[in-house]
């Protein structure tokens, strides 16, 4: 897996010292705000007890607004909410430019995973029981009755997060029902994830799946041997993560090494306990809870951990949904082509009736990817 980066690596030690390259990544890491919007923080407790941490932007007030002031003498009508829901090894801070682009503008929720960002590490799993996509789904649940136990919700997904909004639709289907009004999900899978091949030939393929599960067992249990591994071989992992995460090769530098942030922040053993719930995954029927409602599905076309033809068959599954393919894109395509996401986002929103959404809504000055933002609709969309 690591062939194509190391190569790029060793023309990288030829040409630049190691001390150059870290104190390039000193300079990125203060060049740009990414991973820095910040909202109202809270915490709720998961069924088992962990505790998960989310942040709520608000809807900003205009003073002398007429409609406003109107609004104050009746009922408030309970506000529509979009709920974030982030990846495999990432957090909250994932979603850093469509935040910047609808602080203020949407009443929005971000939360971090059990065991991923500001979250607490899972007790379930401390007590030695698996991750579950259903205990991802009642995790979502609970942020949900703390964040907004009312009015029409939004529900968004990358990777991960939407397999976690897969498992609230299976498990909580009169929740979809009465208040789900939209849903996106980027990058993501209903099943069948043990047939990626990541890119890898199809010779010794079928070795690694039989083998990885228990090479990262292992792992996980000598973290701190393996944190310095990784530490040591910053370079390498850089670029497998580049590899891996973006399609384009003229990705920003300094969202490139914003993802490798988020990525290196997760601790091995949490990779470790995670990746065993993946293989197993299928939510297809659990799809047939959004039948009725707009579903937008956003897919990269070099995406290697979620391929293309993950999102085809959630089309396939929900026929009345909008798949749009982003051209040159990989699996992290809200970093990559982060205006085109956006885009697709607010017209989701526009489509459900249950946010006003300003076409005006944009990355502002929280900084902007130089990536390309092509993108084409998808089979029969």
């Amino acid at each position: 897996m690591a062939a194509g980066a190391a190569a790029g690596v060793a023309v990288e030690r030829i040409t630049v010292g190691r001390g150059m390259r870290m104190k390039a990544r000193l300079a990125l890491d203060a060049a740009g705000d990414y991973g820095s919007l910040r909202g109202t923080e809270g915490t709720c407790r998961a069924e088992d007890g962990t505790q998960l941490y989310y942040e709520v932007d608000e809807v900003d007030e205009v003073p002398g607004d007429a409609t406003a002031k109107r609004r104050l003498r009746r009922k408030p009508t309970p506000q529509a909410t979009v709920v974030f829901c982030h990846g495999y090894c990432l957090g909250q801070d994932s979603w850093h430019f469509q935040r910047a682009a609808l602080r203020g503008v949407v009443r929005a929720v971000y939360w971090d995973q059990r065991s991923h960002g500001r979250s607490a590490r899972g007790l379930a799993q401390a007590d030695g029981e698996p991750v579950t996509i259903e205990q991802l789904g009642r995790d979502l649940k609970a942020v949900l009755d703390a964040t907004a136990p009312e009015g029409p919700l939004i529900l968004v997904g990358h990777s991960m997060g939407g397999m976690t909004i897969m498992g609230l639709a299976e498990l909580f289907p009169g929740l979809v029902r009465e208040r789900v009004v939209g849903v996106a999900l980027v990058g993501t899978s209903s099943g069948r994830l043990g047939e990626v091949t990541y890119g890898l030939p199809a010779v010794g393929l079928g070795a690694v799946r039989r083998f990885l599960p228990g090479v990262l067992k292992a792992l996980g249990s000598q973290v701190e041997l393996v944190e310095k591994g990784r530490r040591a071989t910053a370079d390498l992992f850089a670029g497998m993560i580049k590899m891996y995460s973006f399609g384009s090769r003229d990705v920003d530098p300094g969202v490139a090494r914003f993802a490798e942030r988020l990525i290196e922040a997760t601790p091995i053993d949490v990779v470790a306990e995670f990746y065993p719930a993946f293989q197993t995954h299928d939510k297809t029927v659990a799809l047939q809870r959004f039948a009725d409602i707009p579903v937008t599905v956003i897919a990269g076309d070099r995406d290697m951990i979620t391929p293309l033809a993950h999102s085809e068959a959630i089309k396939e599954a929900l026929p009345g949904a909008e798949l749009v393919v982003l051209e040159s894109a990989g699996h992290l395509m809200m970093l990559e082509q982060p205006e085109t996401v956006t885009r697709l986002l607010t017209e989701l929103l526009a489509r459900t009736g249950a946010v006003p959404v300003p076409a005006a809504a944009n990355v502002g000055g929280h900084g902007r990817s130089t990536a390309g933002s092509a993108a084409r609709p998808g089979p029969g969309s």
